[in-house]
């Protein structure tokens, strides 16, 4: 945990609008929409403030500041909808934008799934504190500090490190209201830290990359420089060697940072947009087994400080905890209002995305799980975009580590996995506890039975 006693706070800034004058603007908007004969109208007016440094080399390399403000504004004339943007706050501006969306929904289509989430989904009870906030308001100077610090220690692993990428740390706070002329308006601050490293080590005519980051809400959540640049430079120093493998049918062991990605895929799959147009390899999957009856995955978006944490969603629709996979079977879907619509189904409060996504971890660690592969692919990157998500079809480029016996062998690069994504799913062995809190979803590593890999 990065130590903040002596971190001495900014002088000056804020953000480019209050909760109270967002509130304002967005009372505007809908008052000026219906004098205009909107039959109905949301809004959301946001402002956010952030500060990235990077360090590269010993040297400052970039200083970066944000200071943005919006509003947008949606309104319906029946079933035709238009909308606009500004960042201009000042009322004329604000009024012409009103106009503007009010012009664009008469010459749209009447779409007859368009309009407002249901009055009754709304998220109308108080909304709780979810320790969202947590601003961490650091000066420049120290910023370059943490920064220096956490490329000299990935320098300080290995000598054979003798370039960077660079060290960055940014802070971001934001603040927004979302309203509609349903009656509701709410909003919430939050904020965002990160630190990551990135390093190269050489070795003869070899050279690797690698790389470590941590983020939180705030400075308290986040890793150490020193923990931070030596992982960066540990991981990088570990492929060094790397070789290609024959070709071959294997276990795949998917590392915290990848496995992320297999979930994410799934997301993807049972999202409205790809369940109305038909283009989704899980289409009719809601109650049928997909993953293997190991795999429990539960949406928790109320969880305190949660990266992807929220009382409500884009629409204003009430969040709740639930399982999306239960012992392998679809439980439900992810879907906004209007692709529930188009479904035949209800919101799920998922507007905007999903919450915060936990893969039940198992008992095993990374070791452990190593050791129940005995044989096979340890994969810590991933190349290219080669998942269909009509079909399944999975196809991309690794990087990893050799396992025999249940022990790393030797860093591999080079080389293809592929299979489908559907088949991946149904063969999970087993989850990993080596769980990593990077975003919005929550996984530890995750073991599939055989995959193919193109080598030599």
């Amino acid at each position: 945990m990065l130590d903040t006693q002596n971190l001495a706070p900014s002088q000056g800034k804020r953000l480019p609008a209050t909760q109270e004058e967002m509130r304002a603007l967005a009372e505007l908007a809908l008052n000026h929409a219906r004098t205009l004969g909107a039959s109905a109208t949301e809004v959301e007016v946001s402002a956010s403030l952030g500060q990235t440094v990077t360090v590269r080399m010993r040297e400052v390399e970039t200083i970066e500041h944000n200071r943005d403000k919006g509003l947008s504004i949606t309104v319906y004339f029946g079933q035709q909808r238009g909308s606009a943007s500004t960042s201009d706050f000042a009322r004329a501006a604000i009024e012409r934008t009103v106009a503007a969306a009010c012009t664009i929904a008469k010459y749209t289509a009447a779409d007859e799934f368009a309009g407002l989430a249901d009055p009754d989904q709304l998220a109308r009870e108080p909304i709780p504190d979810l320790h969202l906030y947590e601003p961490w308001p650091v000066t420049v100077e120290e910023a370059i500090r943490l920064a220096t610090e956490t490329e000299a220690a990935a320098f300080a692993v290995d000598k054979r490190i003798d370039n960077s990428e660079g060290a960055t740390l940014s802070t971001e706070e934001s603040n927004f209201i979302y309203a509609n002329s349903n009656g509701f308006m709410a909003g919430y601050p939050t904020s965002r830290a990160s630190l990551s490293a990135s390093v190269i080590a050489t070795s003869g005519d070899a050279m690797q990359r690698d790389y470590w980051f941590t983020t939180a809400r705030g400075a308290a959540g986040i890793e150490s420089p020193e923990a931070v640049g030596r992982k960066a430079g540990e991981r990088c120093v570990a492929r060094l060697g790397a070789r290609r493998i024959g070709t071959c049918v294997i276990p795949v062991l998917f590392d915290p940072n990848m496995a992320s990605g297999l979930i994410s895929q799934f997301v993807s799959a049972v999202s409205g947009s790809s369940l109305y147009r038909k283009a989704s390899f899980l289409l009719d999957s809601l109650g049928k087994p997909v993953f293997s009856s190991s795999v429990t995955l539960r949406e928790e978006p109320h969880l305190p400080g949660g990266l992807a944490s929220g009382y409500f969603d884009a629409e204003g629709v009430a969040t709740r905890t639930r399982d999306v996979v239960r012992d392998g079977a679809v439980c439900g879907y992810f879907l906004g209002s209007y692709s529930a619509r188009k479904l035949g189904m209800q919101t799920t409060g998922n507007a905007g995305g999903n919450h915060n996504l936990i893969l039940q971890p198992g008992e095993h660690d990374l070791p452990g799980l190593l050791r129940k592969m005995q044989r096979g692919l340890l994969v810590t990157e991933l190349m290219g975009q080669g998942v269909n998500g009509v079909t399944g079809d999975y196809s991309r480029g690794a990087v990893g580590f050799w396992v025999e016996g249940g022990e790393i062998q030797f860093p591999v690069e080079e080389v293809t996995i592929a299979g489908n994504l559907k088949d991946m799913y149904r063969n999970i062995v087993a989850v990993g506890n080596d769980v990593l809190v990077t975003g919005s979803r929550q996984t530890g590593s995750i073991l599939v039975e055989s995959m193919a890999i193109a080598g030599d």
